[in-house]
């Protein structure tokens, strides 16, 4: 019986080793609607990666904004209500300046601009160290609101960017 149950064990090992390599696992999602009338334009799928980072695919289909820029950013509460005004100021658990991504200072939060093709549509990829999705974790992005804004982040006003009006909105939720 002993024999069997190593076999068992060590099957089901490399059953879940060779899965593991095989597709990224979904971790959080968001789901982004129009603060206006609350009609889908896109979604953020996140994933833990391999060395420990965090990755986020953002969608927008958004055709009102067709041929136009965007900017996004994470918000500190997950409460879209009152067009998007219920989530408050960018999510910013570093203290630093707002700022592009990647740059010298940026908050956590600050995604960024994408283009929107001549349907609406646009992505972004981001993977970083700086989420989490543990809720005790000062990094995390649970609960946080996701917005879409209806002008261009200039990356230099403080605190937003200066990137106009909440058309779009979201809430990061764990799976």
């Amino acid at each position: 019986m002993k024999n069997y149950l190593t076999i068992a064990l060590l099957g089901g090992m490399t059953m879940l080793a060779s899965c593991a390599g095989s597709k990224e696992e979904e971790i959080a999602s968001a789901k982004l609607f129009t603060t206006a009338d609350n009609k889908d334009i896109g979604s953020a799928k996140f994933y833990q990666e391999g060395d420990g980072n965090i990755k986020m695919d953002l969608e927008i289909d958004f055709p009102a904004r067709a041929d136009s820029i965007v900017a996004v950013h994470f918000h500190e509460h997950g409460d879209c209500s009152n067009m998007g005004e219920n989530t408050h100021g960018h999510w910013n658990p570093t203290k630093e300046a707002h700022g592009k991504w990647g740059s010298a200072a940026y908050h956590s939060g600050d995604i960024g601009n994408i283009q929107l093709d001549g349907k609406g549509h646009g992505s972004v990829s981001v993977t970083t160290d700086r989420w989490s999705i543990d809720t005790d974790d000062v990094k995390s992005i649970i609960g946080r609101g996701i917005i879409v804004h209806g002008g261009t982040d200039d990356y230099t006003t403080q605190p937003s960017g200066n990137s106009g009006p909440r058309v779009g909105c979201g809430v990061i939720t764990k799976k």
